[in-house]
């Protein structure tokens, strides 16, 4: 290996320069449009919805059955980059529609989806959310999906579960959904119904719909909506709680929006996942020894970093050696004492061990259970001491608990550095390493996933 090139990663707010031997694959994703006019196309996507009339109509539909109306708008939790502030701000934009309307702000909710994650601090509340909302009055209120009383039981799906959702949001007279539409390990895309099942579900609803036995099947993947049953089960749940409206998009690598698309909870959710595959898929061949990649910007914790797991998952050899690096901000840079309690399973009994137990009948059902068992398609491909992990928010105990080994020791190197200057050196060393290693006729065949969990290699 002689000749070399210059690639980045992102972390956290860096842009890290990365230098790989020409022979190193760099995949990424092809590059979509940003929109050239944020704010003109988020208003146009209002007035020109998809499969429905535009928000005005939806607006004045609702005044006609009740002068007083109340409204919420469920938004994401800070595991996803939506642009709620800023010159592509859409939370503003609704807003402002419904007061000139003469919705009340007091009848306005910002309900935060966070499904079976944590509430968001007032801080983050802050940084996220356009200050003209908060400034208007309007309250937001997250989601919790353990509050039983705020949970109404809505019958069953056909598959058996329990569908419960927030009261708050059934009882509003106008509904809005918003999101980002992205590759997702699980529902094939994020977004669209997303925000009600699982964003707005009691914890009793996640037992069939993140089950061991929905997430083994192999169409619970990304990019894959039809025959997807992660994708139907959300879907049906999110018909039953109804949406008067949707406004999602999609965004470039600098989170700059490439698509607004507003209207039918269907028909512009699935206008959006068609406009992510376009780009989204990498194109790769045959499979490779040693993956690098990184978590992304979701990858707060490592709960989250699974998703950048399965995709490495796709293009390992049997055998072969992924290196992940990730910058768990999040209060608790492992997760919730549910998922570390699964995870420590997986850690001393192995991948088909665990996925044994998830599937047995005789197991207890644990929330966050379903993330360690889509861990185990990474480990079920790779023995657990061939996945290395680097995170600056970890310390001794974080590392004992989580599957894998530290990047650090693979590279030799002490992890005082700033993750600026030690990062490309923990690759170059891994690297090296693995090179002096490795035995056989063929040479070593390396990968990089530039865009970590959201570009989905296609063989």
């Amino acid at each position: 290996m002689s000749t070399l090139q210059t690639t980045h990663l992102p972390f956290g707010p860096s842009n890290i320069e990365l230098t790989f031997p020409n022979e190193v694959d760099i995949l990424t994703m092809g590059t979509p449009v940003a929109l050239e006019n944020p704010i003109q196309c988020v208003q146009e996507a209002l007035n020109d919805s998809i499969g429905s009339p535009g928000l005005d109509e939806i607006i004045k539909h609702k005044l006609l059955l009740n002068a007083d109306p109340s409204a919420v708008i469920v938004i994401s939790d800070n595991t996803r980059p939506v642009p709620y502030t800023g010159e592509s701000g859409i939370l503003w934009p609704i807003v402002e529609r419904l007061l000139q309307h003469k919705v009340r702000a007091e009848e306005i909710i910002v309900l935060v989806a966070t499904g079976m994650h944590r509430g968001l601090t007032d801080a983050e509340i802050t940084n996220m959310i356009d200050a003209r909302v908060l400034a208007a009055g309007v309250k937001v209120i997250n989601h919790d999906c353990q509050e039983d009383e705020w949970l109404t039981h809505l019958g069953q799906t056909e598959r058996g579960s329990e569908i419960y959702i927030n009261q708050r949001y059934l009882g509003a007279d106008i509904k809005i959904l918003t999101g980002l539409v992205e590759s997702h390990f699980m529902a094939g895309a994020s977004g669209g119904r997303k925000s009600i099942c699982p964003g707005l579900i009691g914890e009793a609803s996640t037992f069939v719909f993140h089950g061991a036995p929905m997430m083994a099947h192999p169409n619970t993947t990304d990019l894959l909506l039809d025959g997807n049953p992660c994708h139907e089960e959300s879907f049906e749940v999110a018909s039953k709680a109804g949406a008067d409206y949707i406004v999602n998009v999609t965004l470039d690598h600098q989170f700059r929006l490439t698509g607004v698309f507003a209207g039918n909870l269907k028909d512009a959710h699935e206008a959006a996942v068609e406009h992510l595959k376009t780009y989204t898929a990498v194109a790769c061949e045959g499979e490779y020894d040693v993956v690098m990649t990184h978590a992304g910007f979701v990858g707060i914790n490592h709960y989250q970093a699974a998703k950048s797991g399965t995709v490495a998952a796709r293009i390992v050899k049997p055998g072969g050696h992924v290196l992940m690096v990730a910058d768990n901000t999040d209060t608790d840079p492992v997760g919730s004492l549910a998922y570390r309690t699964v995870l420590q399973i997986l850690t001393l009994s192995g991948a088909e061990a665990v996925e044994r137990i998830l599937l047995s009948p005789d197991w207890t059902f644990i929330p966050e259970q379903w993330q360690v068992q889509m861990w185990t398609r990474l480990f079920k491909k790779i023995p657990l001491h061939h996945f290395h992990y680097y995170s600056p928010q970890f310390g001794e105990a974080e590392y004992r608990l989580a599957a894998g080994s530290r990047l650090t020791a693979l590279a030799g190197v002490d992890a005082a550095s700033e993750p600026e200057s030690l990062i490309p050196e923990l690759f170059a060393r891994s690297l090296e390493k693995l090179q002096a290693e490795h035995v056989g006729p063929d040479p070593l065949r390396v990968a990089y996933l530039k865009d970590g969990p959201y570009g989905i290699p296609l063989r």
